[in-house]
């Protein structure tokens, strides 16, 4: 555990806190934290509204600015370091461990792959996340008309990611086409997390059998669409969940007992490789991450 800065909340408040006072809002809008761990911020004033250190019983109105200064907090170890495969003055790639976060969020701030990035390329943006415990390739712009053009590119389905994914169970065919919708179900400790469901949002997923082992499969995956969580949801979808995947079972939903939450670990998935045309040159790229032990072949 490290102890980081703190950090500086704002919001330019909405029609929906039209009517509310201010601490009715906190506990409605922000229920990741208690009614009572909302009052004792106000009494502790780190919370003002429109520049004012706010009691809580403030009437609510559009056009407002709420701020919280959150204090620093410990945030749980990580692997703070990553591997760079590609930089010039316009892109970094670098390979994610699994375990550490691409972005601040679920109680992370400085142990992230962005801030380890920033320590050596402070004008760096990542152009897309991997989940905390998914390894491999994350591609960074370090310029406007890098992002620009790669953000563009990856809207129109130009750049290609292939993944690594040990699944459960043992393959009957070699190659799914696997077209499950993804959307919102419901989840008993979150209220809602992504998963496979009729309504859902059109999802592209190929998969090839690279080895049959004793009782699970090692696939190499192809992704047309980037839904969260698609890969993990795709496979269970087809009978084969990860291995150690503590929140989707098989149908791709998930599991009926006791399920994780999203940012759990236990499996192994890895971006393997990825494949786009440089936003400034327009050569061909191609970029690999190894394999980590567990997903090489045996």
């Amino acid at each position: 555990m490290a102890l980081n800065n703190g950090y500086t909340y704002t919001e330019q408040l909405g029609k929906k806190a039209n009517g509310c006072t201010l601490l009715d809002y906190l506990s409605r809008f922000y229920d990741h934290s208690s009614r009572e761990d909302w009052q004792v911020r106000l009494q502790q004033g780190e919370v003002e509204l429109d520049g004012k250190t706010a009691s809580g019983c403030e009437p609510l109105k559009p056009g407002q600015l709420l701020v919280w200064h959150r204090p620093p907090w410990d945030e749980p170890d990580v692997p703070l370091f990553c591997t760079e495969v590609f930089a010039d003055q316009h892109l970094l790639a670098v390979v994610k461990p699994s375990g550490l976060p691409t972005m601040p969020g679920g109680g992370f701030l400085e142990h992230t792959l962005l801030a380890v990035v920033r320590q050596s390329h402070p004008e760096a943006s990542p152009l897309h996340r991997l989940g905390r415990y998914t390894s491999g390739l994350v591609l960074f712009a370090k310029t406007r008309e890098a992002a620009s053009t790669l953000a563009r590119n990856w809207r129109d389905h130009e750049v290609h990611k292939r993944y690594l994914a040990l699944a459960s169970g043992l393959a009957l065919q070699d190659t799914y086409q696997i077209d499950a919708p993804i959307g919102p179900v419901n989840h008993p400790r979150l209220g809602q997390v992504y998963a496979a469901h009729p309504e859902g949002k059109p999802s592209f997923s190929e998969a090839r059998v690279l080895q049959r082992q004793e009782t699970s499969t090692l696939f190499e995956v192809d992704i047309q669409t980037g839904r969260p969580h698609q890969i993990r949801i795709h496979l269970a979808s087809i009978g084969h969940p990860l291995v150690g995947d503590p929140l989707y079972g098989s149908g791709g939903t998930p599991l009926s007992e006791n399920p994780g939450l999203p940012g759990d670990g236990g499996y192994l998935l890895h971006a393997v490789r990825l494949q786009f045309r440089h936003p400034v040159s327009g050569t061909e790229m191609v970029l690999h991450a190894p394999a980590p032990e567990g997903l090489e072949p045996q």
